[in-house]
């Protein structure tokens, strides 16, 4: 029989499934292969109907598969209930860590095809961008295809080695700790290196004469920073190399890379550019540490002014340790951002535009398998949503290449039938499941 759930039409034979694993010939009936999933809330196990099992409104015109009647708190209320297939799709990717993955703008590829790029980066994480159209269906079929199952294995929490021209692999599993270069990373960074003074100077005064704290975006010195002028503290005449910008803070004192937060040196004393005389003095107590602590040396300056290593107090290696403390685990974040187009607005209501306005003025609600969504300002639904947050195994995919994920619309009877929803397909939960496989989970946390 052939498939007629997306654009593919895959002819299936009896007891064999379609190229997507979701569909299946049983004994001449097309079936969703996964049952209708239903998740259950609160004290009285309120249960609340998703687009996972649900299929698709494919070939576009046909009303969502489920569009069901409930009461909320006294309201009537309808959920539209389908799974979307997103071609024009792709996943942002938050890998915490200050280690050095590519330069802005790198290719990032899996198998040898480009299936994204690096983007700005932010506080203490790396940001990836994966998908598209571009990758997806404007490259060769191999591109399509690679980038289609990168994607899929990332939205399902599956690990997968992404390899940055110019830059590192990174192996990212959403909810894990990235693994840079077969190194897993354990800790992102407190803060930049001015900001690390300014949390921890009070805790150095006394124990330290001076502090440098190296950082890929922002090294902090401390008796230069504002920080260290109110505690009072002489200059330490110790000049660091890279670009001064306001006291204490200095840009590009090295290279990107795997060392020292996040730059490319191993050897604190190379950004060292010269020590004064007359400033400096013999026995001078310097810590340089990293953003994370997880680097740090302890010297002192000896009759020549040469920085010596040397045992570190017992009071300096508690604060290095406390920077530790205030580093929050290193994770991998897996969002998920497409744009929810003509398909799945036809499937609600057959005035599209409507939909959208509803959506935009908050009266209905969007989920992801229940999941809570953002939605993007400005024309169309076009809404991110964290996979974490989604039950577990809730992405499919169809070779076109696209992937599919549940989408629910969630409004007020009212209203759905002032946006033009297709109010004769409305039935009731009891009556939806009857004619349906499905199961309970309890609601993720």
């Amino acid at each position: 029989m052939r498939c007629d759930a997306c654009p593919v039409l895959c002819r299936i034979r009896r007891g064999q499934a379609g190229a997507c694993d979701r569909y299946a010939n049983e004994n001449g009936r097309l079936v969703r292969v996964d049952p209708l999933l239903l998740l259950e809330r609160g004290a009285k196990a309120v249960p609340f109907l998703t687009g996972l099992g649900a299929t698709t409104t494919y070939p576009d015109y046909k009303p969502a598969p489920f569009i069901v009647a409930s009461k909320q708190d006294g309201v009537d209320m309808v959920t539209v209930v389908t799974e979307g297939i997103f071609s024009y799709c792709g996943l942002k990717l938050k890998i915490d860590t200050d280690r050095f993955l590519g330069p802005e703008q790198a290719p990032v590829r899996v198998a040898g095809e480009q299936v994204g790029h690096v983007t700005t980066a932010e506080y203490g994480s790396q940001m990836l961008a994966l998908g598209g159209v571009r990758h997806l269906t404007g490259g060769s079929k191999k591109e399509g295809v690679v980038t289609c199952d990168a994607m899929l294995r990332l939205a399902n929490r599956d690990a997968v080695e992404l390899c940055i021209d110019g830059g590192s692999s990174v192996v990212v599993q959403a909810g894990a700790a990235p693994v840079v270069n077969g190194e897993r990373e354990e800790r992102m960074r407190v803060g930049c290196g001015s900001a690390t003074i300014g949390i921890f100077a009070k805790q150095w005064h006394g124990h330290a004469d001076e502090v440098i704290v190296v950082d890929d975006h922002i090294t902090g010195v401390l008796t230069e920073h504002q920080a260290g002028r109110f505690l009072d503290m002489p200059p330490a005449g110790i000049r660091v190399r890279g670009r001064r910008s306001t006291p204490g803070r200095y840009f590009k004192v090295a290279e990107p890379g795997l060392g020292w937060g996040g730059t490319d040196i191993t050897d604190p004393l190379s950004i060292i550019e010269k020590v004064e005389p007359g400033t400096a003095w013999p026995g001078l107590r310097l810590l340089m540490v990293s953003t994370t602590g997880e680097d740090a040396e302890w010297f002192v300056l000896d009759a020549q002014l040469k920085p010596q290593l040397a045992p570190m107090p017992e009071p300096v290696r508690r604060v290095v340790e406390r920077i530790a403390e205030n580093c929050e685990a290193a994770l991998c974040t897996v969002l998920f951002m497409g744009g929810a187009g003509g398909s799945l607005r036809a499937g609600v209501t057959e005035n599209p535009v409507r939909l959208t306005r509803s959506v935009k003025d908050r009266v209905t609600r969007v989920t992801c398998g229940g999941a809570p969504t953002y939605v993007w300002p400005g024309g169309g639904i076009t809404l991110m949503v964290d996979v974490l947050r989604m039950p577990e195994r809730s992405f499919g995919y169809v070779p076109t290449p696209a992937l599919v994920l549940p989408i629910e619309f969630t409004v007020p009877l009212q209203a759905y039938a002032a946006m033009g929803g297709h109010l004769s397909e409305i039935t009731s939960l009891d009556e939806a499941l009857a004619r349906t496989r499905h199961r309970f989970e309890p609601w993720p946390r």
